[in-house]
């Protein structure tokens, strides 16, 4: 196993499997941050339990907002970090939807979940815990939230057969499967090597980028270093990964990201105002030069997120942006600040 390469592994199963435990288990092994799911928040769930057909979509917006805005920052720092370990996946969101949603909740759901999805890393490795209905129901009772004490057990057979099914078209992550009927990895020792041995062996198998296929192709659109390029690379993602198309909600996606920019930009000019008053610095640029050092990365990282959404925005509209920005060059240069006018 390379000690060196940040890895983001995901724990997932069905809910009691003991996701949340052995999250907390492997940290010290790996020497990683781990990134629990918050469910306690979520002011909907025991109506939903109660009530799943009247409370189902209420409860899935308010989870996909909140791991949204859980992960979108949390994941990428942690990873600058070193490694992460988390009991859940972004992704495993939209098989609670296909569940419990249908109709036009459901269509509205997806399109929210795909625009919001583009941002989240993928994990490296989803290691699955399976486990028997019984043992499932028993380890449920055993921790005794007071949210789960109205659950339907049906919820939970369906819940499983809904993961098998999610899992085995997963085509973009690998996925280790444990059964966890015999294993007690919290009391036992034993239990949790053998678990972090098939985890490690899980990581082994994982294959760097390779120069060929779909991977190599866009990598060497990258390496092209122009604005083609990059627009090429977004439209042969968005080809594989089947994200929503919707101009009007990227547009949304392009406000938000713009308003996280504005955000930064405004904590860059409160310090610097704070240091040009203090009176240490020759001229007010210094201080402004100094703030904008302290926030240099989080700028980068939201400049880029707003040219990953103009070149999406540039593919669904049919624009070549290249061209568009050429032309917008020419018209400056010859003192003509108009575009011109192709219609």
């Amino acid at each position: 196993m390379n000690q060196q390469q940040s890895r983001y592994i995901a724990i997932e199963g069905v809910i009691g499997v003991g996701k949340t435990t052995l999250a907390r288990l492997l940290q010290p092994h790996y020497n990683a941050t781990v990134l629990l799911e918050v469910f306690e928040e979520n002011p909907f769930l025991a109506k939903f339990y109660a009530d799943r057909e009247r409370y189902a979509f209420q409860t899935q917006i308010f989870f996909l907002l909140s791991r949204y805005h859980q992960q979108h920052q949390a994941v990428p720092e942690a990873l600058q970090r070193g490694w992460l370990i988390s009991d859940y996946t972004f992704a495993k969101d939209e098989l609670f939807a296909w569940l419990n949603l249908k109709g036009d909740e459901l269509a509205m759901y997806g399109r929210v979940h795909a625009a919001l999805g583009e941002k989240i890393p993928d994990p490296d490795l989803i290691v699955y815990l399976r486990a028997s209905h019984e043992v499932l129901m028993r380890r449920i009772a055993l921790r005794d939230r007071p949210y789960e004490r109205d659950m339907d057990p049906n919820y939970i057979r369906e819940l499983a057969v809904a993961y098998e099914a999610w899992l085995s078209n997963l085509k973009d992550i690998p996925v280790l499967t444990i059964d966890t009927d015999e294993l007690d990895f919290l009391a036992n020792k034993d239990d949790l090597t053998y678990v972090i041995e098939q985890i490690d062996g899980a990581l082994n198998e994982l294959q760097p980028v390779v120069s060929g296929g779909k991977q190599g192709r866009m990598s060497r659109l990258l390496e092209q270093g122009n604005l083609t390029a990059y627009q090429q690379f977004h439209q042969q993602t968005d080809v594989g990964d089947g994200p929503d198309t919707d101009l009007f909600l990227n547009y949304i996606s392009l406000i938000e990201d713009m308003g996280l920019l504005a955000g930064a930009l405004t904590k860059i000019w409160r310090e610097g105002r704070e240091l040009a008053q203090n009176g240490r610095f020759p001229s007010t640029n210094d201080a402004y030069e100094l703030a904008i050092s302290h926030s240099r990365e989080a700028l980068r990282t939201k400049m880029a997120d707003l040219l990953v959404r103009i070149f999406k925005l540039a593919n669904y509209a049919g624009i070549d942006l290249e061209q568009a920005y050429q032309e917008k060059l020419a018209h400056t240069i010859t003192g003509n600040s108009s575009a011109p006018d192709h219609t």
